[in-house]
């Protein structure tokens, strides 16, 4: 058995009235005398090991009673401001201090629900004054008057009397307790060696922020403060936290000290809860499991505490923890963007300020490049795959350009790991710039030509391309050239959309056609998925729908969760002037700066896509329209139309209004034409190498067939199912060895096929 002595702080309250504090514990007693008091807490904490098989910590060997006065000016804290009183006050601090079992020093502020650590005892004075005094400027004048009224401290001490014949390496006692809901919830790190090669074959190494890592590493031991680590998406947060919590973890082996690192993602806290009051009980006993381990939490996606838990911040998990934390019963650590600390400020009034922040800066371009170097050198050391400085150089340019929204140095190392990895599967000894290109076309489907220097841009290849794809528009073929030249240049605003356009004019004459022309053309050499992103602006008619266009809360808008899966795309806002207004001024930040930031600041970046709004207005699909008009007189009737209909801040914003005429009879012909010459790209028909010829007659036909004085060339894929590929299908099915043949089509009151 041994013998675990705890120190116990005493007052005398008024006349038969003592109120007994067990340091390092939240235990409190008010009783009529000292043994009163000893008696309950003994019997508390016997009962209490009994039970659980574990108790509270308590190192101190040979603890000292010490009463320091701090100096401070109450202030009120309103609204409007901070209104400090002019006298100051001296207020007594109580401090239980000495040195541990571990041969360092802690130290207990009791009164305040404070502790820390030192490894020297000539900082003892200097840490105790700081801690109190930022205690002491949480609290209202009247709970500081408070502090006036306590009597003497005395010091005595209960004892626990344990089994050391249990094994196990917390607080003292050897029994080796089960931490279910902790194991259950959250995984140790740092992870097991041959885990981690699992995870990652790169170092999770904070170059060039070692400053960073040894605050880290002292604020967590020797002031045991709860952490936010707080710099832009990219900035190193995370290697600075990761190396940190491995220097105190290989510390902790060394000497033998009581601390372990626990990693949880909020989400596991409340997703087994089925009934209310669960999820409490939940972080209650992952509290209580922490406790026995001396654990730290790090809790990833710290923003999603507060998403989690009730219907808002307010009855969210982290509001639930804000007591543990005022009386340091856990300690977490986590990490955020200053849009996201500023959201949590607001939000949340109270959670932050028990946090200490460390930040972490934007790096500079030296900085970074050593950087890039070391892990160049790592990766062919370690994985034997050579990144010449070309291919950095290359990268960095490239990041800098496309991905100005992230910060360096983590978004290099993120794509160069994806380049080094792909490497290592294709067996590639070195990534030359070529790969660099090829990896950054897969990733972001923007094509060879804007990524590299050395390829000059055809105007004339570009405006056959968009020509061929945009039949009978002029004013949209030009536009849509002159913003890949302006892109190419490298003369776009980088800290906007790529561009904002409307497209106006009447129904089914190529508006829809374009913008596809337009994202296949920017963004779709590498992509998986269709870079074009088309939204159907007549779902978002009333007020309380743009929660659902751009969210509300936790949940993400349609919008907003279509960029966040595809940064790289054309964004397509069909029939915009049938959305509510409120949609518009929720579009304005988009236009004019390029993100949206939610409730709880998440950043969502639109400074590389291309926003097309389509819109009618202007437009009349009667058989007249154009007739007699000029170019010049439809392109201001529109601009008439849209100007009336949007606000002049809103229109403001846009890059351009592009006119779309109606169509005539021979650029409905030619449109027809090149649908019926995109029926040999079928899959049917390349597979059996059987090239379709057309007729004049048969073009001339499904141009009649295909055209609606209401909805234009819409139609006209309709009139080609029905009047070309139904009876083709038949045809075929009747001819099932065809292969390597020219087929004719030609039309006389029905479809008629020749061989040719």
């Amino acid at each position: 058995m041994e013998n675990i002595i705890y120190p116990l702080l005493y007052y005398k309250i008024k006349e038969k009235v003592v109120l007994g504090i067990l340091v390092g514990t939240e235990y409190q007693v008010m009783d009529t005398d000292l043994k009163g008091i000893k008696g309950t807490l003994s019997g508390y904490l016997q009962k209490y090991y009994k039970k659980n098989n574990y108790y509270p910590y308590m190192g101190l060997l040979a603890p000292k009673l010490k009463i320091a006065e701090v100096k401070i000016r109450p202030t009120y804290k309103e609204k409007t401001g901070s209104y400090p009183l002019t006298q100051s006050l001296k207020i007594p601090i109580v401090a239980i201090y000495g040195e541990n079992k571990n041969n360092y020093y802690e130290c207990h502020l009791p009164t305040l629900g404070e502790s820390f650590y030192y490894y020297d005892a000539r900082q003892f004075s200097s840490l105790l004054t700081h801690f109190a005094r930022t205690k002491l400027n949480q609290k209202t004048p009247e709970e500081l008057q408070a502090f006036l009224r306590h009597g003497t401290p005395q010091l005595d001490s209960i004892t626990l009397r344990v089994n050391t014949h249990r094994k196990n390496k917390w607080g003292g006692n050897n029994y080796k307790r089960k931490s279910d809901t902790l194991t259950r919830l959250a995984e140790q790190y740092p992870y097991q060696k041959a885990l981690t090669k699992n995870i990652s074959a790169f170092p999770e190494a904070a170059w060039e922020l070692e400053d960073k890592v040894s605050e880290i590493v002292d604020k967590l031991i020797q002031q045991r403060a709860n952490l936010l680590i707080v710099g832009k998406s990219g900035s190193g947060k995370s290697s600075c936290l990761k190396t940190a919590i491995r220097k105190i973890a290989s510390s902790v082996r060394k000497n033998q000290l009581e601390m372990t690192f626990w990693q949880i993602i909020p989400q596991r806290i409340t997703a087994t809860s089925k009934y209310l009051g669960e999820w409490q009980e939940t972080v209650e006993d992952l509290i209580s499991d922490l406790q026995a381990t001396n654990g730290v939490l790090w809790v990833v996606d710290f923003i999603r505490l507060l998403q989690i838990g009730g219907q808002g911040p307010e009855d969210s998990v982290a509001a639930f923890l804000v007591n543990f934390l005022h009386q340091n019963q856990i300690q977490l650590i986590g990490e955020v963007t200053p849009a996201e600390l500023e959201s949590i400020r607001r939000l949340l009034p109270g959670f932050v300020e028990n946090f200490q922040i460390v930040k972490i800066p934007e790096l500079q371009e030296e900085k970074i490049f050593n950087i890039l170097n070391k892990f160049a050198d790592y990766s062919d050391s370690n994985l034997k795959i050579k990144i010449p400085h070309q291919s950095i150089e290359l990268s960095y340019r490239l990041l800098h350009r496309y991905f100005p929204y992230e910060s360096f140095p983590g978004k290099a190392v993120r794509f160069l790991g994806t380049c080094v990895s792909k490497a290592k599967i294709e067996e590639k000894k070195e990534i030359k710039p070529n790969h660099i290109i090829e990896n950054f076309v897969e990733q972001t489907g923007l094509p060879r030509l804007f990524l590299r220097d050395d390829i000059l841009l055809d105007q004339k290849e570009l405006y056959d391309y968009f020509s061929g794809q945009i039949i009978g528009q002029e004013p949209a073929v030009n536009q849509l050239c002159n913003i890949v030249k302006i892109f190419k240049a490298g003369l776009n605003n980088p800290y906007k959309p790529i561009s904002t356009l409307i497209f106006a004019g009447p129904t089914g004459v190529g508006k829809t056609a374009s913008a596809k022309a337009l994202a296949q053309y920017f963004f779709g050499k590498g992509q998986t998925q269709s870079p074009l992103i088309r939204i159907d602006m007549s779902e978002f008619q009333y007020p309380g729908m743009i929660s659902r266009f751009i969210g509300q809360g936790r949940h993400p808008g349609k919008v907003v969760q279509e960029i966040r899966e595809r940064p790289f795309s054309v964004l397509l806002l069909d029939e915009v002037e049938k959305a509510h207004p409120s949609i518009f001024d929720a579009l304005m930040n988009v236009l004019d700066e390029g993100f949206i930031v939610d409730a709880f600041g998440r950043i969502t970046n639109f400074r590389n896509t291309i926003i097309i709004m389509t819109t009618n207005l202007g437009a009349s699909n009667r058989k007249s329209l154009g007739f007699g008009q000029s170019k010049t007189d439809k392109s201001a009737q529109y601009l008439s139309a849209i100007s009336k209909h949007f606000r002049p801040e809103f229109v403001n914003r846009v890059d351009g209004i592009i006119p779309f005429n109606a169509l005539g009879k021979k650029v409905i012909e030619k449109i027809a034409f090149k649908e019926l010459e995109a029926l040999n790209q079928r899959e049917g028909f390349a597979k059996k190498k059987i090239q379709l010829q057309f007729t004049p007659e048969l073009v001339a036909f499904i141009s009649e067939a295909g055209f609606d004085e209401r909805y234009g060339a819409r139609p006209l894929q309709r009139a080609i199912d029905d009047e070309v590929i139904s009876p083709l299908a038949h045809w075929m099915l009747d001819h099932p060895k065809l292969k390597n043949k020219k087929v004719e089509l030609n039309y006389d009151n029905k479809l008629i096929i020749n061989l040719l």
